[in-house]
């Protein structure tokens, strides 16, 4: 059986423990060939994605702090080294919010609590394209995922903010499309349902956005990491060489419902 990603080598940001969507991803690139490398922020979750990334053989694990362009230079320098100049997969699964932001109101959100939101969640997409670019383009192309939310295209209540940057997150995967597919390079994204990560956690009302989905979705059923995983690895593949710029859902087709 052939593996899809036999000889590439990727980037993974935004892994936090193994219930992490980006972890999922991870495994289902490895599990098809990929030498992957992985960030972590911060010294609380250091030491389960080191273990997580032995467990794939990862030849590099580093810190990121996606809000210094200086640290991010560094990453993908570090990066360039391990894979010998070249990088195929860029995995973006980078997100943040205030928690006091996704309870209240949106309009109660603080001026520095907006930007921090963007910038950590929509513009650090940027960055790190930015810095992969010159890595894949040597490799004569690339592909680059990131994750997005129903919340940046229709209120959710609760969602506030991060809503507001996955919106921004959207925009930013097609004009992001359009300047680096001259160099073979895709750019899309993925949008999940409700999945129990840790990080879901912090959202206010989650448990009822499940009941919802599960409620009005067509096929009427919850999805887990494991199917964002695979729907990942197929725009990172070969198999999309032609799709860019797309956001592809998994949500059980909850985002074509009306009501």
């Amino acid at each position: 059986m052939t593996r899809r990603f036999e000889g590439k080598q990727g980037l993974v940001l935004g892994v936090a423990n193994k219930r992490s969507i980006a972890w999922s991803i991870a495994r289902a690139l490895a599990d098809e060939g990929a030498e992957l490398a992985f960030t972590f922020q911060g010294d609380r979750i250091e030491s389960s994605v080191r273990e997580l990334a032995e467990s794939v053989s990862s030849p590099l694990v580093t810190s990121c702090d996606v809000r210094s362009d200086e640290d991010v230079q560094r990453v993908f320098g570090e990066v360039g080294e391990a894979f010998g100049g070249g990088l195929d997969l860029l995995v973006h699964s980078v997100a943040f919010a205030a928690a006091e932001d996704l309870a209240g109101r949106f309009t109660d959100t603080p001026r520095e609590n907006f930007w921090l939101a963007l910038d950590v969640s929509a513009y650090s997409l940027v960055a790190c394209a930015r810095a992969a670019e010159p890595l894949m383009e040597a490799r004569g192309g690339g592909s680059i995922l990131t994750m997005t939310y129903l919340g940046g295209e229709r209120a959710v209540p609760h969602y506030n903010v991060m809503g507001v940057a996955k919106a921004a997150l959207d925009a930013s995967v097609r004009y992001l499309a359009w300047d680096l597919g001259q160099k073979n390079i895709r750019v899309n994204a993925v949008s999940a349902g409700p999945v129990r990560t840790l990080a879901a956690r912090s959202i206010s009302g989650f448990p009822t956005m499940e009941a919802i989905v599960e409620e009005r979705s067509p096929l009427h059923r919850q999805i887990d990491a494991d199917d964002v995983g695979a729907a990942a690895a197929y725009l990172l593949s070969d198999a999309a060489r032609n799709v860019t710029a797309t956001t592809l859902y998994v949500d059980a087709g909850f985002h074509s419902m009306g009501m």
